[in-house]
């Protein structure tokens, strides 16, 4: 049953003037502290929509003690938690990664089914997104998805990404160029909206830390120069963890204090994590973090002096600091990027060059009053308010894109 938006009147009677309306029921995925980070501004803004009934579906990474149960995050914050869904496996394989998507869909399914939204939205390109898309195409309910148009060549997310741009029918890019990308690849122009990455919200609208108050929380002192080291699995390739073996000699002979985040739980993810800890152990000035709140982490990377890996934040939040960026081998090949990222290949000596050359004080001055490509703190409000007036009659339905002429497309010279 649809709920209804209170239209009494003070005695007690339905208002003649105000006639009873449905609520718009949105469902929004997250599956982990990353995408909620991008998320948080977008679901402020759809919760103190008074047309719309928000529901969450926390799953995943979530629910693991391993990486944090950062479902208490979205706890402590109010948000209306509808299902949490148990389906990450203790497994460090491509083979649990396919089985952790089989395990979501069949938790997906009664959940749509208890709770069906009018709307469903997800974000990005992590391979569990796979399963609320599926499950949502097979119950007919329409997909609004953040983040498409990107490439990511080094990592199966590429692949998830255009999968979940196919299945979606509004859609939420980060650039001018990733929207033109999207209907490039058939999708109408007026469903595909330039809103700019959400993360970047937080840097309008949540108030970060000052120094003192961050180096208490995280209980040391940011004294520089601080490197903040995100590293993950790269997914393309058999052997996930292939560039690792470069990042970690790296670091261990980088003379600078280091604070690492946790990988995610992508195959290769668990060995990361005890390699982290084992550097952690042995070198002097190495902190190793399970979960940074988004508040937290951009408050970290606003005092750091440089961010090393092969993270995406380092594409797209890092550049609304200035922050110089080393950008490690293939995983975020491809991606547009801002000046302040500095690509160096996976072999040791090549990473340490490109750490001394961050760490300069002239290319970090250089890089005042930069902007960041991914826009400007506005998505929230852009997203909310295409999900909460967009038609949904015939919003399934996608007109086929137009092909090119025989003229047009017959090879040259023929």
């Amino acid at each position: 049953m649809i709920p209804l938006r209170n239209t009494l009147n003070g005695r007690g009677l339905p208002s003649p003037t105000q006639p009873p309306v449905a609520l718009r029921r949105i469902g929004v995925v997250t599956t982990s502290r990353a995408d909620y980070s991008h998320l948080y501004w977008p679901l402020r803004e759809l919760a103190g929509r008074p047309e719309v009934e928000l529901g969450i579906f926390s799953l995943g990474p979530h629910l693991s003690p391993q990486f944090g149960s950062t479902v208490q995050e979205i706890e402590r914050d109010g948000l209306p938690i509808q299902s949490r869904i148990e389906c990450l496996l203790s497994s460090d394989t491509g083979t649990g990664m396919a089985k952790t998507i089989g395990v979501a869909i069949l938790g997906l399914a009664d959940a749509f089914t208890a709770w069906r939204p009018d709307l469903l939205l997800i974000i990005a390109d992590r391979y569990e997104m796979l399963a609320p898309a599926s499950t949502a195409l097979a119950l007919r309910i329409p997909i609004a998805h953040i983040e498409g148009g990107e490439i990511s060549q080094g990592a199966i997310d590429d692949a998830v990404r255009n999968a979940l741009t196919k299945l979606a029918h509004i859609h939420f890019t980060s650039t001018e160029t990733a929207r033109r990308r999207v209907i490039a690849m058939g999708e109408e122009p007026w469903r595909v909206h330039c809103a700019g990455a959400p993360s970047l919200d937080h840097l309008r609208r949540s108030k970060l830390f000052d120094r003192a108050a961050l180096e208490s929380k995280l209980g040391l002192s940011l004294s520089p120069p601080t490197i903040v080291a995100a590293w993950h699995p790269v997914t393309i390739l058999r052997d996930t963890n292939a560039e690792a073996d470069a990042f970690f000699t790296a670091l261990a002979q980088a003379s600078a204090q280091i604070v690492f985040v946790y990988p995610n739980s992508d195959a290769g993810g668990l060995a990361l994590i005890d390699r982290t800890r084992a550097l952690a152990a042995t070198r002097a000035h190495t902190h190793v973090f399970v979960n940074l709140d988004a508040v937290a982490y951009w408050s970290l990377l606003s005092f750091a002096d440089a961010l090393v890996g092969n993270s995406s934040s380092g594409i797209m939040e890092a550049a609304s600091f200035a922050l110089p960026v080393v950008n490690v081998g293939i995983r975020q090949q491809g991606r547009e990027r801002a000046r302040n990222v500095i690509d160096a290949p996976a072999e040791a000596s090549a990473i340490l060059a490109a750490i001394h050359r961050a760490l300069t004080p002239a290319l970090r001055k250089g890089l005042a009053g930069m902007a960041n490509p991914y826009g400007d703190g506005t998505a929230s409000e852009t997203i909310a308010s295409v999900l909460s007036s967009v038609s949904l009659d015939g919003l399934l339905v996608k007109q086929p894109a137009r092909l090119p002429s025989f003229a047009e497309s017959a090879p040259l010279g023929r």
